[in-house]
């Protein structure tokens, strides 16, 4: 029978430490029942959600630096929550959210790695309606705009869970449909900016995409780090 294989790695924010166990590489691949199929996940697209991409690294580098206060947060797409495995360490109140059927289970065991208390999860479709959800002061997510669609899907699923008084933080890495997003959190109520990080030697190459950064109501807009 088939088995996945493993990468187990630390990942630093200053004297935060991360513990993941994540798949080892974009060749795994494991659905003996069919669940992923059932879904619409490919399997070509089946492992993207288990490894750390880079803007899963500028969005939790964002993350660590910011005032989060008593806000309750929603990771969107969150593959392996590296984002709010981090907030998770301070105590937030954070929820993941993903599609893949097994983003769940990595969740757990990262979360235990880490000795650290369970993080709530939902498996989430953007154009369903039966979540539980409910509304966040504070939405993040990376990654998140691979098809034309999911512009839509993405920022209808952010209005549908964002309070009135909500900032949105999004980390794109370039694939065209930032200005769309924009366009779309602009109709919901939201200001947009525009952020570029200039400071990544946490990665292995330079960073071509930005930090989409939304506010709506009173939400004080801070400015960033970067």
């Amino acid at each position: 029978m088939t088995k996945l294989r493993f990468r187990y790695q630390t990942i630093e924010f200053g004297r935060t430490d991360i513990h993941l166990c994540t798949l080892r590489n974009t060749q795994e691949f494991l659905d003996p029942d069919g669940v992923a199929e059932s879904l619409g996940i490919s399997s070509a697209s089946w492992p993207l959600f288990g490894v750390i991409w880079p803007s899963s690294l500028v969005l939790a580098h964002f993350i660590a630096d910011h005032d989060i206060g008593a806000r309750r947060v929603l990771e969107v797409g969150c593959g392996m929550a590296l984002s709010s495995l981090l907030l998770n360490k301070r105590e937030v109140d954070v929820t993941a959210t993903d599609y893949h059927p097994e983003a769940e289970k990595f969740l757990q065991r990262n979360t235990s790695l880490n000795g650290d208390s369970p993080i709530a999860f939902e498996l989430a479709n953007w154009s369903g309606s039966g979540d539980t959800l409910g509304l966040f002061d504070l939405i993040i997510g990376s990654d998140l705009l691979y098809e034309d669609e999911h512009v839509e899907l993405l920022a209808g699923f952010i209005q549908k869970h964002a309070e009135a008084d909500c900032e949105v933080i999004v980390v794109d890495p370039g694939r065209g449909r930032k200005s769309r997003l924009n366009a779309r959190m602009k109709e919901f109520g939201f200001h947009c900016e525009l952020l570029k990080p200039q400071a990544t030697p946490y990665l292995e190459q330079e960073f071509k995409g930005h930090i989409l950064r939304y506010s709506r109501g009173g939400r004080k807009r801070g400015q960033s780090p970067f």
